[in-house]
């Protein structure tokens, strides 16, 4: 069953200029208005796309408005288009070709340039997650992605790109993402470097490659996103890297990032669906390496382990650490090198927590920590974590004592999730018997810029 249009005015105007029932033929002569844009691919599924939500981006919607005038014999302004304000953008959805892709980067990248100091006020949306996890594991692969724009890329253009991606990663890893001049710096990146490269003229085995480093930029925004706090932006970004490593053909990448995907939704409280979207990344990864393996099972455990699932949790940390111990010999992609057993020990301190099984748990918090000093972030909320897990096991002398190392590891971390951590801290250690230890404790933790 076709899905209702959205878009009324869109479709009047098609109606008015004859394409009611040609959405090809306008694609057609669309793709002839935009040839000095380059090689564009639109066709009637694209035009079915638009009537019903998606939004292209400005330089197709001023094409539109052109070609529909031709035909009209009359100007036809933007704001007819029915697409709403420049900085609109449909939620989260899937693009379905890369012409689709291209234009949402385009969109949702002058949008976080545009607005990056205001609050974002949207939600995870779990369903179109999930719709996502659909498109990225089903959809046919893109038969080609080669364009002809305005400037060439070459594939030391597109290399350049993977160095300044592990440098973001770097910065993100010692210093989180709760300040928004590292986003700020990465957003006027995409929106003046990368978006054009992903408008210029590349052969497919370029395209290929430029498709995976935007989705690297992209996951990698997508994360920070998340630990700042801006859950609807981080999606955002989130499908949009899902659906340009489609493009490159890389499943391990996209893999990752539909992990990512439910590593928010754990920590936005939807479990179930969670379980559901690493389970599709896990079946589209396939025959992995092992470490792509280790860190996916790692997350697959914690969903079970918040869902209450307890067999299905040690199943999926007993297959993680197994495939930890193969990584010797089957190391992966550069870009899950960061997986450790210390990323593994956190993961299991987290799941026994979640499943009641305090004492457990404790046993994987010295592995927790012996991260690598990069790993300031994790370094804090694994600590913040074994303090919460002591407490909750009724161990009140050693949870203060582990809180009261947070401030030197907390200190210059600017993170919401790091934030959240305290304040489950302060919250579990307030609920203890009243002692002149605890209350010191939770004073300092108030006193904290990170608890803010």
């Amino acid at each position: 069953m076709a899905r209702p249009v959205t878009n009324a005015a869109f479709e009047g105007l098609l109606l008015a200029a004859g394409y009611a029932n040609s959405h090809a033929a306008f694609a057609r002569q669309l793709n002839h208005t935009g040839r000095n844009e380059g090689a564009w691919r639109y066709d009637a599924a694209s035009v079915y796309w638009w009537l019903r939500g998606r939004r292209p981006g400005e330089h197709v919607q001023a094409a539109m408005a052109e070609t529909l005038a031709r035909k009209l014999g009359r100007s036809v302004a933007i704001a007819e288009l029915g697409f709403g304000a420049g900085d609109s953008i449909g939620m989260c959805v899937y693009p379905a070709t890369v012409d689709g892709a291209i234009d949402t980067a385009e969109q949702i990248w002058t949008r976080l340039a545009r607005r990056l100091n205001e609050q974002d006020s949207g939600a995870f949306d779990s369903g179109k997650a999930l719709e996502a996890a659909l498109g990225w594991r089903y959809d046919l692969p893109d038969q080609a992605v080669s364009r002809s724009g305005r400037q060439q890329v070459t594939s030391t253009d597109v290399q350049s790109l993977y160095v300044l991606a592990d440098h973001f990663t770097d910065l993100d890893r010692r210093h989180g993402s709760g300040s928004p001049r590292t986003r700020a710096v990465m957003a006027d990146f995409l929106l003046r470097q990368v978006a054009p490269m992903l408008h210029g003229t590349y052969t497919d085995a370029v395209g290929r490659d430029l498709m995976r480093a935007a989705a690297t930029l992209s996951g990698q925004l997508a994360f920070m996103s998340y630990d700042a706090g801006e859950h609807a932006m981080a999606q955002h970004h989130g499908t949009l890297g899902l659906r340009l490593a489609k493009a490159a053909n890389d499943r391990l990448y996209g893999a990752h990032l539909l992990a990512n995907l439910a590593t928010q939704a754990v920590f936005l409280g939807h479990a179930r669906e969670a379980t559901r979207l690493v389970e599709a990344a896990i079946d589209g990864a396939g025959r992995a390496p092992a470490a792509v393996l280790a860190r996916l099972h790692a997350t697959a455990a914690t969903a079970y382990g918040r869902s209450g699932e307890r067999r299905a949790c040690q199943l999926a940390l007993t297959k993680a650490e197994r495939a930890l111990d193969r990584t010797s010999t089957d190391l992966g992609p550069r870009w899950v090198g960061y997986f450790s057993p210390a990323h593994l020990a956190g993961a299991a301190l987290r799941c026994f927590g979640d499943l009641h099984l305090h004492r457990q748990a404790l046993r994987h918090a010295p592995e927790a920590l012996t991260l690598d000093n990069r790993n300031t972030r994790t370094r804090a909320l694994h600590t913040a974590l074994i303090a919460i897990t002591h407490a909750r096991a009724g161990e009140t002398e050693a949870a203060c004592s582990w809180a009261s190392k947070l401030e030197q590891h907390a200190a210059g971390i600017h993170s919401a999730r790091v934030q959240q951590r305290l304040r489950d801290l302060a919250s579990t250690l307030s609920s203890q018997q009243v002692a002149p230890q605890v209350n010191e404790v939770l004073h300092s933790l108030a006193a904290m810029p990170a608890a803010r």
